[in-house]
């Protein structure tokens, strides 16, 4: 059987939490795939979890960094090792549903379009243990469904959304045509990709299938339970602004106020409450500075605040 997918699964010291996700990936009911893992030099059992899995599964291949370069760096090292015609990616902390290659790969291979996304959910820590699954958030269904085929940003901007890189399926070709290649030294890596998809896609799908389950560490060790450091806050807002910029440069003027509205009424709030317990006055400063940036182009964004909304990212532009 010819191979259609290389999924590149990255992963830092996610011992435990590697083995469902690749579990998740031996679980397909396509089974054409293949997957890169790339350990970024962990100190845990992760190297061992990924050599046992290429051992019992020709399927997989195994990378490791001698030093920790990061999730861009490694997502971009699986890039170079893609012979596939389609790829797509899955962190080592995640879950991927059972069809969701079939569904992912069967959209592109209908349509011929550059890349497809897809819905996903979260996993949060339940209190015996396990874990147990959220619905679809409503900026994902926004983006996700109803299904679309062969459409375009400037047709469907609610889809600049979906920010995140493992609920998609892409050409390979794709991501050569458009110079696509993830930042490195930078957290929330995801997202300028994200955008640059968007606006460099001849056309592109959307599924309403959840495609990923988004684990939330029980310890809280992934970068997004980590927002109260001002180094991770600093990446944050760059990688939001970064985004924007995309897609304004781009010409996108009703995706700039689709992620616009997103940014105020999901991403500030959940920083506005760090900020006001924070013991470090540079995190208002730095939250403030970034409002009223962005409040300077919402534009249209700003008629879909009701009142009490408006009142709260006007005194955010304050500090």
């Amino acid at each position: 059987m010819r191979t259609s997918i290389t999924m590149i699964v990255p992963g830092w010291n996610v011992g435990p939490y590697a083995p469902a996700a690749l579990a998740s990936l031996r679980a397909q009911t396509r089974t054409d795939w293949n997957a890169v893992l790339i350990d970024d030099a962990s100190d845990d059992d992760t190297a061992e979890i990924f050599d046992a899995a290429a051992a019992a599964d020709e399927r997989f291949r195994v990378v490791r960094h001698g030093a920790r370069r990061g999730l861009g760096a490694a997502r971009n090292t699986g890039l170079t090792l893609v012979g596939t015609p389609f790829l797509g990616f899955l962190d080592a902390d995640d879950e991927l549903t059972p069809s969701a290659l079939a569904v992912l790969v069967g959209a592109l291979e209908e349509t011929g379009s550059d890349f497809v996304a897809g819905a996903y959910t979260r996993l949060r820590p339940d209190a015996n243990g396990g874990y147990r699954e959220g619905e679809v958030q409503p900026w994902v269904k926004a983006a996700t469904a109803p299904a679309r085929r062969a459409t375009t940003l400037g047709d469907h901007p609610s889809a600049g959304g979906n920010i995140v890189a493992w609920s998609k399926a892409s050409r390979t070709s794709f991501w050569h045509r458009a110079g696509l290649a993830f930042p490195e030294d930078r957290l929330y890596e995801d997202q300028v990709i994200a955008q640059q998809m968007y606006t460099r896609a001849r056309r592109f799908d959307t599924v309403a299938d959840v495609v990923v389950r988004w684990r939330v560490r029980p310890d809280g060790s992934s970068i997004t339970q980590q927002e109260e450091r001002l180094e991770v806050l600093r990446d944050c807002l760059d990688a939001m602004e970064g985004g924007l910029d995309v897609l304004r440069t781009a010409g996108f003027p009703a995706a700039v106020q689709e992620r616009v509205h997103l940014i105020l009424t999901m991403d500030l709030p959940r920083l506005t409450a760090i900020a006001h317990s924070h013991p470090d006055p540079t995190y208002r400063r730095l939250l403030g500075a970034f409002t009223r940036r962005v409040w300077s182009q919402a534009e249209a964004a700003r008629a879909r605040l009701d009142p009490t909304q408006r009142s709260w990212v006007d005194a955010v532009t304050l500090w």
